[in-house]
């Protein structure tokens, strides 16, 4: 977790005279709300008992405040970014892989931790994250954070699935067929991370120390592998219901996926499982970040109060399978969460975990690094068939 700490701190280094600059532009007092903030977000991270009734965390907000919550679902972290460009926005719940990109581009704005009262309520390992810090200044308010998990179909797979192998190379399954057009792959650039970090392992002598960080040689071994990958991948998900649509009526067995569709095909009873195997995984930490140009900043401020509700919190992490930014919402019994609940979801691995984070070129474990945009042209080709 150290390294990756020190890759972000870097790019922090960077950013640093952008953010004593920006700060100067720091909310410093409320006023009245506006009548409505918008909000761009992950599916299932915003939900006003629509999709179930028991998980509801926008009606009340709306009745306190007056504040009428707009969400525009974004299925990627380039999509966040792309919407943040365009503007209109108040706000957006962004990954490690985006926020250091939202901050570089001064999309965001810093944020007022004074106007923030239960800020001291949030899990120390994240307050001063360098995924949303940029030369000592806040640029978001901790939301969720937790891995990405192998999804499997328990009736394919008696037993979980000890290795990524399984989504990565050719083989036929336990069930004796073929996983070639039974697995998915992430529509994402930064889905060539879990190719390198699955790597680490199957490849030692490439050296990866860090699966955001590689050099010319470790990142052509990355893409021949996804090149593989591309072989046996029936679809390229990015859209969680299509993906639980998949699993449910296209045959699809084994994929990367994200706590949220294994806990709503369990809810549905469905034959599904997930595990993360022996080679560690990817994870994601989530921020709400509030667009430089936010038009409704006082209903936004609001909202980053309400999102560290110990309730919300508590109820978010059970339907999203996430572990809260505020720990007590494990045990206070605000709402549906438990202990066991998040210890399950991996409160205890936190340093276990390889966060989502923008790769530059200026990197901590190696002279210099492939930047990002060269993992999203290069995985445009791949899934090109290049």
């Amino acid at each position: 977790m150290q390294r990756f700490l020190a890759a972000c701190s870097a790019l922090s280094l960077l950013m640093a005279q952008t953010a004593a600059t920006q700060a100067a532009g720091m909310v410093e007092k409320l006023g009245k709300g506006e009548g409505q903030v918008n909000i761009v977000a992950w599916p299932g991270y915003i939900e006003r008992g629509e999709t179930d009734k028991a998980y509801d965390w926008v009606t009340k907000f709306e009745a306190a405040t007056g504040c009428k919550v707009q969400v525009k679902t974004a299925n990627t972290s380039d999509e966040m970014v792309a919407l943040m460009n365009e503007g209109g926005f108040d706000l957006v719940t962004a990954s490690g892989d985006a926020s250091l990109r939202l901050i570089a581009g001064k999309r965001v704005q810093p944020v007022n931790i004074k106007l923030v009262p239960s800020w001291d309520k949030i899990d120390p390992r994240l307050k001063d994250a360098p995924w949303h810090t940029a030369g000592g200044v806040h640029y978001g308010v901790p939301y969720m954070w937790g891995p990405n998990v192998l999804m499997y179909n328990t009736e394919v797979f008696k037993e979980a699935p000890k290795s990524w192998n399984v989504v990565f190379e050719p083989m036929d399954l336990p069930d004796g067929k073929p996983n070639k057009g039974r697995v998915q792959a992430y529509d994402g650039p930064i889905h060539v991370a879990d190719a390198a970090n699955y790597l680490m392992t199957k490849k030692p002598e490439l050296g990866i120390k860090n699966p955001y960080e590689l050099n010319e040689d470790q990142y052509k071994a990355a893409l021949d592998l996804l090149r593989v990958q591309r072989t046996l991948v029936g679809r390229y998900w990015h859209d969680a219901m299509i993906q639980v649509d998949d699993f449910k009526n296209e045959g699809v067995v084994a994929s990367g996926s994200w706590p949220f569709q294994v806990n709503l095909l369990q809810s549905e009873k469905a034959k599904i499982a997930s595990t993360i195997p022996a080679e560690g995984a990817t994870g994601w930490a989530d921020t709400t970040m509030m667009h430089v140009d936010a038009a409704n900043p006082n209903c936004a401020y609001l909202w980053m109060e309400h999102t560290l509700s110990s309730n919300l919190q508590s109820d978010l992490s059970v339907w999203f399978g996430a572990n809260p930014s505020v720990p007590a919402a494990c045990t206070n019994k605000s709402g549906m969460q438990t202990a066991e609940g998040c210890t399950t979801n991996g409160m205890d691995d936190f340093a276990k975990i390889k966060f989502w984070t923008t790769p530059v070129a200026k990197c901590a474990t190696q002279t210099a690094c492939v930047p990002y945009y060269r993992w999203v042209s290069d995985y445009i080709g791949v899934i090109g068939g290049r």
